[in-house]
């Protein structure tokens, strides 16, 4: 398995997370939501509409477009901080994150 479709595969577990647990939503945010300028969009998107509506779609492109994957990546830290140690679905997506971050730490070429 390439590391593309490593990385395609986690983010189909990721989005499946997001389903189970009923926050996939079927509907995008408004436009503006987009123009942040701030990491995650953190003052326009909340944390999972973040990775629904820009993490998988641009990883998504990425792949598709057979272009360069980025050399280090992790999101699992902010969601750490973002979600409440109490919110019902951190540690599952927490564990899906951390697979996503793995894929991009070193040499996984």
């Amino acid at each position: 398995m390439t590391r593309h479709d490593s990385v395609r595969a986690q983010l189909h577990a990721i989005e499946a997370v997001l389903r189970q647990h009923q926050h996939w939503q079927e509907v995008s945010t408004q436009p503006e939501a987009f123009a942040s300028t701030q990491p995650f969009c953190l003052d326009t998107l909340e944390p999972f509409e973040w990775l629904q509506w820009v993490l998988i779609p641009r990883m998504h492109a990425l792949i598709d477009g057979a272009h360069p994957l980025p050399e280090s990546f992790a999101v699992a830290p902010y969601y750490e901080m973002a979600l409440d140690a109490a919110h019902p679905t951190r540690a599952v997506i927490l564990v899906e994150l951390e697979r996503l971050d793995a894929l991009f730490a070193g040499d996984n070429e």
